[in-house]
């Protein structure tokens, strides 16, 4: 943090700041933003097949409802319910994770049904004797807010579509007198095990009840109320194939077989509202967001509601980048997941009610990918929503006594490194997000790092992480630099000066886990020695010093000190010969199975997982932008299509998306909270991101093509730019950025170290 670099960067910001308070009026200001269906462009199933993992069925944007299909389960690769590779469906439930490598939820199934209800699962082999479907892709459509898929054994067609807290069937039969509707609540995906569930029958056509399970999220409480728009000629309950005598039952398994007779015109729809507070509530979230029975309307609204989020950014581009871009926006917006009531209701992580919060409150945060690059999009795309997630940290900080790490359904998950909602929040503090309680923000940062858990302890006294007391201990004490410097720049911006020096301090930790004879970061033992043997190839899945990577990924870990690690590398030359390596070098270790996690490789380098997504724009700070170009078209170009593989790796929950629609528009938020964008090569001609209410940053690229990947020269609102990076205040303030395209680096253009990212 603190090199010779720093005085350069000083200068740099104190021209930036002089540059842009030059009074600019932004074209795009003046006109108004005129609506475009970017929904045409979207392709639900791209990612979910391969490793993608993502959800596939109908929903709104951070909707809490996610009602899709569900697969017979075959592996890892089936964690979000759904792949791609699948002919079997057993069912729909109402909550999805989309793009995780670990599988739960999908709690809630309900399955139309003709002729004889079975009460146990059909296999893959076998649908013939068990409940469940086959089906053909052909028969089955996905588009943003609808789904629908005939169901061949029972020659059902079923229709889905949703509101933010309830779930829309429409289910047309073969038959007006052999309808059925199968409730099972016994199974999730993965992890997810039934703990105790409850049906019970309101009136002719209603049932409530609830499901609690423990799986990833160890102690999770879903209630659900149902509205059919048929009456129920007759009601059997289960729990597991033993039948229950009553019209209410509470049982580890339940399930509920429901008859429908003489129906008008085939149909039977079914509203499903959900909550985490009660049923009495889901029923209060059926009424306030579809009070009727116009399926066509809600499929409309849930249509226009993600129309309205993917118009923020308008982007002009070839018909491939067109759909892989607002394929990836949409898929930005699965999660965070709205995780209260519509009268504010929600349970917290402490199990305790909360009446009428004054804000959403989230949950599904995948914090360890997502802090990297979606949470910095959500400030540049999301300024509405930005405040609610910071406020729904700080619930839970109040709750649990720290704030989250991985937070689901109103549980702490524990999974995966660092403290990383610490980088949210001090991101969100930097840019002027601030409409929540700062000094409990500072006060939750500051606990939050300061806790012992994890080799925290080591740190506190400034001291490295034992490789032989702990295992991960280089992953772990990278992500705990990185979240250090966050505090410390909070801590600057609130003068809190023994707290700038001490975590800056500990950001700098970093540095003792780099071996200067190999140039890797190595894990180092009590007595102070390397750990050996070392093969920075290996990546033996949570078996050594890295998460779901090896030395030569985990060593460019240090986004947020970039010239710090070229310090350490003795000299940029040193440096960059390092970096050009890492793309090149394909060797394996013999016998050794490569984690699934590690994907989408070009050399070590590893675009399938998130702590790499930095390093291509590493060049830049070297003064070799060019490099981070060709990189940045090569990944477009091998890992991201518009086939359900189209995603190298796991989605989780929308970073490996949010790096696309960054990158395509031909920037990337390499330290995840100083505010810079460091450039690359944008693959549209044109963005036009709508900030805020009449407040657009354009980014147009002239002459951009196949081959003119290379920025040769640049303009910010009709003035000579030489900078390799832009600033969020510049998006924030609105404008016009022109990025003159060309067939071969220049070697000019971002050079010069005045002109290196800060």
């Amino acid at each position: 943090m603190f090199t010779k670099y720093n005085k350069i960067a000083f200068s740099g910001i104190l021209a930036l700041n002089l540059f842009l308070a030059s009074p600019v009026i932004s074209q795009e200001k003046k006109a108004k933003q005129k609506s475009v269906d970017y929904t045409q462009y979207v392709n639900p199933f791209i990612g979910s097949a391969g490793h993608g993992h993502v959800f596939v069925g109908a929903n709104v944007p951070f909707g809490a409802v996610q009602l899709g299909p569900v697969n017979v389960f075959e592996g890892w690769d089936w964690c979000s319910g759904y792949n791609y590779a699948s002919n079997t469906i057993l069912g729909f439930t109402h909550t999805h994770l989309s793009g995780t490598g670990i599988g739960d939820l999908n709690d809630i199934l309900l399955l139309p049904v003709s002729g004889k209800v079975a009460l146990t699962k059909g296999t893959k082999e076998d649908m013939a004797n068990g409940y469940g479907s086959y089906f053909s892709h052909q028969n089955e459509i996905s588009q943003p807010g609808y789904y629908s898929v005939v169901l061949d054994k029972y020659k059902i067609k079923a229709e889905l579509t949703a509101s933010e807290r309830v779930g829309f069937h429409k289910y047309t039969f073969d038959s007006a007198n052999d309808a059925h509707v199968l409730l099972d609540l016994a199974d999730g995906i993965g992890w997810d095990k039934p703990v105790k569930t409850f049906i019970k029958k309101i009136n002719e056509t209603t049932i409530a009840g609830y499901r609690y399970s423990a799986g990833w999220a160890t102690d999770q409480r879903i209630y659900f109320t149902m509205e059919f728009s048929e009456p129920i000629a007759a009601i059997a309950l289960y729990d597991s194939i033993a039948p229950l005598k009553r019209s209410e039952g509470e049982g580890v398994r339940m399930k509920a077989v429901l008859d429908f007779k003489a129906l008008k015109n085939k149909h039977v729809l079914v509203k499903v509202g959900i909550s985490p507070v009660s049923s009495e509530n889901a029923a209060a979230n059926i009424k306030a967001e579809i009070p009727g029975w116009d399926f066509d309307q809600t499929v409309k609204e849930a249509r226009s509601k993600w129309n309205k989020e993917l118009n923020k950014i308008q982007i002009k581009a070839d018909d491939k980048t067109m759909k892989v871009f607002y394929t990836s926006l949409y898929h930005t917006m699965f999660a965070p997941s709205i995780f209260n009531d519509a009268n504010g209701d929600y349970r917290g992580t402490d199990k305790k009610v909360y009446e009428k919060a004054d804000f959403t409150n989230y949950t599904t945060f995948s914090l360890w990918d997502t802090y990297r690059g979606l949470h910095p999009l959500y400030t540049i795309t999301q300024p509405d929503k930005i405040n609610d997630i910071v406020k729904s940290f700080l619930a839970i900080y109040q709750q649990q006594g720290r704030l989250p790490v991985w937070h689901l359904m109103g549980n702490e998950t524990n999974t995966m490194n660092g403290n990383h909602s610490i980088a949210v929040i001090a991101d969100a503090y930097l840019k002027g997000y601030r409409d929540y309680d700062t000094t409990l923000a500072y006060e939750a940062i500051r606990k939050t790092a300061m806790q012992t858990r994890d080799g925290m302890d080591y740190v506190q006294q400034l001291a490295y992480i034992p490789a032989d007391k702990m295992l991960e201990s280089v992953g772990n004490a990278l992500e705990y630099a990185i979240d250090d410097y966050c505090v410390a720049q909070m801590a600057k911006a609130l003068n809190k000066t023994e707290d700038y020096v001490y975590f800056t301090k500990r950001a700098n930790l970093y540095k003792l886990y780099f071996d200067k004879e190999t140039t890797f970061m190595r894990g180092k033992l009590t007595d102070g020695k390397w750990r050996t043997p070392f093969n920075p190839l290996s990546s033996a899945h949570r078996k050594d010093d890295y998460v779901e990577g090896n030395a030569w990924q985990y060593t460019w870990l240090v986004p947020q000190d970039p010239y710090g690690l070229i310090d350490l590398f003795g000299s940029e030359d040193t440096f960059l010969a390092k970096l050009d390596s890492l793309f090149l070098i394909t060797d394996k270790v013999e016998g050794e199975e490569v984690s699934p996690d590690i994907s989408g490789l070009i050399g070590q380098y590893a675009q399938g997982n998130e702590p790499n997504h930095h390093i291509p724009y590493l060049y830049a700070y070297a003064g070799q932008p060019w490099k981070t170009a060709k990189l940045i078209r090569e990944i477009d170009d091998k890992f991201y299509t518009t086939k359900p593989d189209g995603l190298c790796g796991n989605e989780d929950l929308g970073q490996m998306s949010a790096w696309y629609v960054l990158s395509s528009m031909g920037f990337y938020s390499v330290n995840p909270a100083n505010g810079i964008y460091v450039l690359g090569s944008p693959l549209v001609n044109t963005a036009v991101i709508h900030h805020k209410e009449g407040i657009s940053f354009t980014v147009k690229a002239i002459d951009n093509s196949k081959t003119n990947i290379y920025i040769q020269k640049a303009e910010y609102n009709g003035k000579p730019y030489t900078k390799s990076y832009i600033t969020h205040e510049m998006i924030a303030k609105g404008g016009e950025l022109k990025l003159y395209m060309g067939s071969k680096p220049s070697l000019t253009f971002g050079v010069k170290k005045e002109d290196r990212p800060l």
